[in-house]
Formats: structure tokens, C-alpha cells, sequence
């Protein structure tokens, strides 16, 4: 698994709705791609956030980073959405996971 964590804060006068409508296309082009895993993104109460994506390996997600639309709307972002960002892309070192059974 690869991960990319995008750490983000938004500007404070953006065009909200067409922020919804480019991410709506992201996700779901992302989702049409080879190796795509998942797709998770949590806002936290100060605004900053944290998407997340699951890839199969580090190959399938530079193959999304190189998608011609994601990258046009990578550079709209930077433009006119975001204050700042953080990308983090790493495959895990370690992984704990926990199941409750309930039986």
C-alpha cells in the first residue's frame, strides 16, 4: 500500500462551489485509476485538512499525480483555494490493525 496524505488549509474567500465541483470530479476521476484504493478527507474544527488516498503501490499513484485534468486542477488549487499545503507520500513502515469480533 502507498499512502498520500494531503495537509491542507484553504483560503479565506474562495469560490466554495466550484471548489466542491472540482473536488467531486478529483475523487471520481481518482477512482477510475489503476491501483486506486481508496479516498478519505476529514476537516478538522480549526479548518485544517486532511485528505487521504490509498494506492496499491508508489507507481499507480505517480500515475495519478502525472493524469493530465488532476494536474490542471492541482495548479487551479494552488491559484485560487489554497492558503498552504503539505503533501506526505509514504508507503508504511508499520501497520497495526485491530478488529473487534463480536460474537
Amino acid at each position: 500500500m502507498f499512502l498520500v496524505v494531503f495537509r491542507n488549509r484553504k483560503r479565506s474567500r474562495i469560490d466554495a462551489a466550484a471548489y466542491s465541483r472540482d473536488a467531486e470530479v478529483m475523487e471520481q476521476l481518482a477512482a477510475q485509476q489503476p491501483g486506486y484504493l481508496g479516498f478519505k478527507s476529514y476537516t478538522a474544527e480549526d479548518g485544517e485538512v486532511i485528505a487521504l488516498s490509498e494506492w496499491v503501490d508508489e507507481e499507480a499513484a505517480l500515475a495519478w499525480r502525472r493524469v493530465a485534468h488532476h494536474a490542471e486542477i492541482q495548479g487551479k488549487g494552488r491559484a485560487e483555494y489554497y492558503e498552504s499545503y503539505t503533501l506526505f507520500a509514504a508507503t508504511p513502515t508499520r501497520i497495526h490493525h485491530f478488529q473487534r469480533d463480536e460474537t
